[in-house]
């Protein structure tokens, strides 16, 4: 299984968008301060939202159509109401 996944980061409210097959590890990722990665500086992060796809395309198509949208804030707002 893949998933899209929604990070929303605790000291700086910022909202990262992505997509993995294992979202404990992707967090332990995020959330590593030895990685020179954008939300190692940003962190600590929390998975605020996920989407369960059977591939990893489903997944990539689905971030990169939340990454694209212009109303990203609400739609991820009405997402997060629907949970």
């Amino acid at each position: 299984m893949y998933y899209t996944y929604i990070l929303k980061s605790s000291s700086t409210g910022k909202i990262y968008i992505g997509h993995t097959d294992n979202l404990e590890k992707r967090l332990k990722e995020h959330n590593s301060k030895d990685d020179s990665i954008y939300t190692s500086k940003k962190g600590p992060w929390k998975i605020i939202w996920s989407k369960e796809f059977p591939d990893r395309g489903g997944a990539m198509s689905f971030e990169n159509n939340l990454k694209r949208l212009k109303n990203k804030k609400e739609y991820i707002n009405q997402l997060l109401e629907q949970r």
